[in-house]
């Protein structure tokens, strides 16, 4: 078996000279070296929501640190792992941790996973979160199908679809008015409304992080549509969406971020984050499940 650690080790020194699509292409080969399996469907693991990876069957565990250009999670509740297998009769690849802006990782590296799940041969994303609930009615532990989003910091400039565009990767200009696949969507209520729990649709909106948000801001983000607010999601939905992929988008709500009016603002904590976000897996991991069954035979 080839040395994959030496090979990230050797290409870290030029990752800055070779462009996105072939680092992307580079970890995908590296991956390739373990596993021949060809995934459908990729998926995002948040914060506190990596145990899904644990139902995924004949399993090849890749750490991020044998593949090449990935760079190493630094939060809790981020494995930093690979795992490839089968999960509801689907091949699948799912991405146990993330990166983030606030971790100091451009855009380009926080992406550079979603495009090599690209390169791996997946046409579906899958990507889950934890957020702070912003709309009336939100408790911990909700789930929240996200139908559009709020990119904040795209919106300032850190774009990860900024600078020279390859097209070999997308196109110049791609559109997000239907980011979020409405077949995918509609499989997300029905598998619910089969396990028996709601499952409302809302905005989440990206801030950069790391700090959570003072009241004033929780206020505005609310004013301007925002039903969620967390800390990643949107690049690589934005990645995702100029490769061609379908992407479906779930929050588990681990806080109320903004309580009714009159009511006490909480103070947020990483670890309450963690821990409803692991006790919402069950509910999550069963929605997952049941879209992957509900994709056709064939695409």
């Amino acid at each position: 078996m080839p040395n994959v650690s030496g090979r990230k080790r050797s290409n870290t020194a030029t990752a800055a000279t070779l462009s996105a699509l072939q680092q992307a292409q580079e970890a995908a080969d590296a991956v390739r070296t373990r596993t021949p399996l060809v995934p459908r469907a990729g998926l995002i693991l948040g914060t506190g929501l990596g145990d899904l990876a644990e139902q995924i069957s004949d399993a090849t565990i890749i750490p991020y640190a044998d593949i090449p250009h990935f760079p190493t999670p630094t939060v809790a509740g981020h494995a930093g792992r690979l795992v490839l297998g089968q999960l509801s009769g689907v091949a699948v690849a799912a991405l146990q941790g993330r990166f983030h802006l606030y971790e100091g990782y451009t855009p380009e590296q926080v992406v550079l996973p979603t495009r090599t799940l690209r390169q791996l041969g997946a046409d579906i994303l899958i990507v889950t979160n934890a957020a702070g609930g912003l709309a009336p009615g939100q408790h911990a532990g909700d789930l929240l199908l996200i139908s559009d989003h709020i990119g904040l910091p795209m919106m300032a400039g850190l774009n990860p679809l900024r600078g020279p565009n390859d097209e070999q990767l997308g196109p110049r200009f791609p559109a997000m008015t239907g980011a979020y696949d409405a077949d995918l969507r509609a499989s997300a209520r029905q598998a619910a409304q089969a396990e028996g729990f709601a499952l409302r649709e809302g905005v989440y909106v990206m801030v950069s992080g790391p700090n959570y948000e003072s009241p004033a801001e929780l206020r505005f983000l609310r004013t301007i549509g925002a039903d969620a607010v967390g800390m990643s999601t949107v690049p690589e939905v934005l990645a995702a969406v100029h490769m061609g992929m379908r992407v479906l988008a779930v929050s588990c709500i681990t806080n109320v971020a903004l309580p009714a009016e009159g009511e006490e603002l909480p103070e947020p904590n990483h670890a309450e984050v963690v821990a409803t976000a692991e006790r919402a897996g069950a509910q999550l991991a069963a929605l997952v499940r049941g879209v992957l069954a509900a994709l056709p035979a064939t695409l």
